[in-house]
């Protein structure tokens, strides 16, 4: 089925200049409708999707056994929150896919590596690093607080973490300060990476151009945009919760959820080709039906 966005087209008032791409103001409706496109983009290519995001319930799986393995437990929460961070450059392989299905293409698990040949890879690859950079930061933060709520001082177990965190009024204050702090670090990666990088992959924008362009998208959709981020957050903490092994549902869910969602808010550009209508298979005149079913009939 092909995929259209209504009003997805420059008006005649609406002109790309020197500012970067024309930015639609979206609703709430478009997040539902983005999130059941991307959804069909994974139940049409799940076993791809699965094999680009194994990695995560399995580094989910090892951080946790880190952490109960070198007492590290309160970093746990905040290892876990840091998939929000990184998570738009990693899904840049289910982007190609979302791309090729749109187009009505054949897609396999080798065609999200496409994405290693575009002009813009090197962008992608800037842009990935610095969010790895804050996400590294992040984590880094949340141990300086925790340190400065209960000092160096090990936990013996999850158990005694969670009683210290929720009994006490240092733990108290670590949940505000930490949530808090976590906030603006998911918000500042939101308004770098909301829609940089399907921008890349479709238009070879730069880094700087395709921050820039979803700091516009932020501020010209800010209600729709926090929705987003708040989707974002919540499906990415349901996913940990079984061991870290929902991840490989939500991650590429959400991943083909964002290349929808920046269809919806970035207005084609003017001499861009319409997408293709699918291919529609030749329609066999009905008389031919019986020959058809018995074959034998039309050598008599």
């Amino acid at each position: 089925m092909a995929t259209l966005y209504q009003g997805n087209v420059p008006t005649m008032g609406q002109t790309a200049d020197a500012a970067g791409p024309v930015i639609r103001t979206i609703h709430l409706s478009d997040l539902h409708d983005a999130l059941k496109r991307g959804w069909e983009d994974f139940k049409a290519v799940p076993s791809h999707a699965i094999i680009l995001c194994v990695i995560y319930p399995v580094l989910g799986l090892v951080i946790a056994r880190v952490a109960m393995g070198y007492s590290v437990i309160p970093l746990l929460f905040p290892l876990a929150a840091g998939f929000a961070l990184i998570g738009p450059f990693a899904a840049l392989g289910l982007y190609e896919l979302s791309s090729r299905r749109e187009r009505h293409e054949e897609a396999s698990a080798w065609d999200a590596m496409d994405v290693l040949r575009s002009p813009s890879f090197g962008a992608m690859l800037g842009l990935g690093t610095l969010l790895l950079a804050l996400f590294v930061t992040w984590v880094a933060t949340a141990q300086a607080i925790y340190v400065a709520a209960f000092g160096y001082e090990g936990v013996t177990g999850i158990s005694d973490f969670v009683t210290r965190v929720l009994t006490t009024s240092q733990g108290w204050w670590l949940i505000v300060v930490g949530c808090g702090t976590g906030f603006l670090f998911a918000l500042a990666a939101l308004c770098l990476s909301a829609v940089s990088f399907p921008l890349m992959l479709d238009r070879h924008a730069g880094a700087f151009e395709a921050m820039v362009t979803s700091l516009r998208v932020v501020a010209k959709n800010p209600v729709p945009m926090a929705a987003w981020g708040l989707i974002v957050a919540v499906l990415l903490a349901l996913g940990t919760i079984p061991a870290f092994l929902g991840l490989a549902v939500v991650i590429p869910l959400l991943g083909h959820a964002t290349w929808h969602l920046y269809r919806k808010v970035i207005v084609s550009e003017p001499g861009a080709r319409p997408v293709p209508p699918p291919p529609q298979r030749p329609r066999k005149p009905a008389a031919d039906f019986p020959a058809n079913l018995f074959p034998w009939r039309s050598r008599e």
